[in-house]
């Protein structure tokens, strides 16, 4: 299976908890409207607390389902074009280095940790459960970054990107419970 997720908003380095759940936030709602499409619906089973085969994996107060998981057997490659407002070249920045910010982003597609959380945050009415892209950031097997300009004069300030995020997933193992997942 093939996708492109969006993010446009603020990408700190070495981010808090609160500003990489942001932009967990808003993986999320792209990734809600791919679990209501074939052929994910056909798996309603994997989104349900108390089936046998659930992927969810309850964080505090919240139930994740990840859509790249090992149960699945499942990976992921990854091709990030990262549009910043700053000239090309720029890797070290007043914004912050690549890396760190890399960090922040691929913390943002996963299940976080339950220290990873904001202490103060719950499930708002949409997000249980709460969809995101990765179980563990292990399971990404290839990763390609590319850094261009973006050419926009109304930017709040250096730390907001636009991260487009294309993303294949493949089965490292095809058996009777994730035939299709693909």
């Amino acid at each position: 299976m093939e996708f492109s997720l969006y993010y446009r908003g603020p990408l700190k380095s070495n981010a808090r908890p609160k500003d990489k759940h942001q932009v967990r936030q808003a993986f999320h709602k792209q990734l809600k409207i791919l679990w209501s499409q074939s052929p994910l619906t056909d798996f309603s089973d994997l989104k349900k607390i108390d089936s046998e085969v659930s992927l969810v994996k309850s964080v505090g107060s919240f139930n994740f389902i990840p859509r790249v998981t090992g149960r699945m057997k499942s990976i992921a490659e990854l091709e990030i074009t990262l549009l910043k407002p700053e000239k090309k070249g720029s890797i070290i920045t007043n914004s912050g280095d690549i890396d760190n910010r890399l960090k922040t982003l691929l913390d943002a597609l996963k299940i976080p940790e339950t220290n990873a959380l904001p202490t103060d945050i719950n499930p708002q009415d949409d997000e249980d459960p709460f969809f995101c892209l990765l179980e563990d950031d292990n399971l990404i097997t290839n990763l390609f970054v590319k850094t261009e300009q973006w050419l926009d004069d109304n930017v709040a300030d250096n730390s907001e990107v636009v991260a487009i995020i294309h993303v294949k997933t493949q089965l490292t193992r095809i058996d009777v419970n994730n035939l299709g997942f693909a």
